[in-house]
């Protein structure tokens, strides 16, 4: 029994190493997410660094704060994990829960969520789905045009200038 648990725990290290060597130098993909060839069962997936993160993040609140905006502001990765959230100087105590799910909603469709909340007339019960909200503010960043992170902002006096802050972030990604 003991060679069985340690088998099989020695075999989760390994993995959990391995997935952690791909994720952290998934910097320049072929690919948001691609099969590996040689073993059917493996994908590489690209992820954001916590750098990248930290720059779109900065870049986010940079742009609010030169519009006199206080904001909040949430990195999610593709699973909707937050990786960075900057609250700015004077953001309302709600601004930051809606960043991030302004940011996991953009990241879940691949899409805007101004362009989310005009759909929430022909389903509206999408806004039922725990984690969400379908307010502008949430942009999604995508490599080859797969979703692979969102940015939410939340706390100025509309989505409209929400979602400009939170295209500012993503910009900040390709320069």
């Amino acid at each position: 029994m003991k060679k069985i648990v340690f088998g099989a725990t020695a075999a989760a290290v390994v993995a959990a190493g391995t997935f952690g060597a791909v994720s952290a130098n998934a910097s320049a993909p072929a690919a948001a997410v691609r099969a590996d060839a040689g073993n059917g069962n493996l994908q590489q997936s690209t992820h954001l660094t916590i750098e990248a993160a930290t720059k779109a993040a900065q870049a986010t609140l940079d742009a609010a704060e030169k519009e006199n905006q206080r904001v909040s502001v949430a990195v999610v990765d593709r699973n909707g994990n937050t990786l960075v959230t900057l609250r700015g100087d004077g953001a309302g105590p709600q601004s930051y829960e809606s960043a991030e799910k302004k940011a996991f909603t953009a990241v879940s469709w691949n899409a805007p969520t101004s362009v989310l909340a005009g759909r929430l007339a022909q389903a509206p019960n999408l806004k039922d789905i725990p984690g969400t909200l379908f307010l502008a503010g949430g942009a999604p960043v995508t490599a080859k045009g797969a979703p692979i992170a969102g940015i939410g902002v939340a706390g100025a006096p509309s989505g409209d200038l929400d979602e400009k802050f939170a295209q500012a972030g993503v910009a900040s990604l390709g320069r």
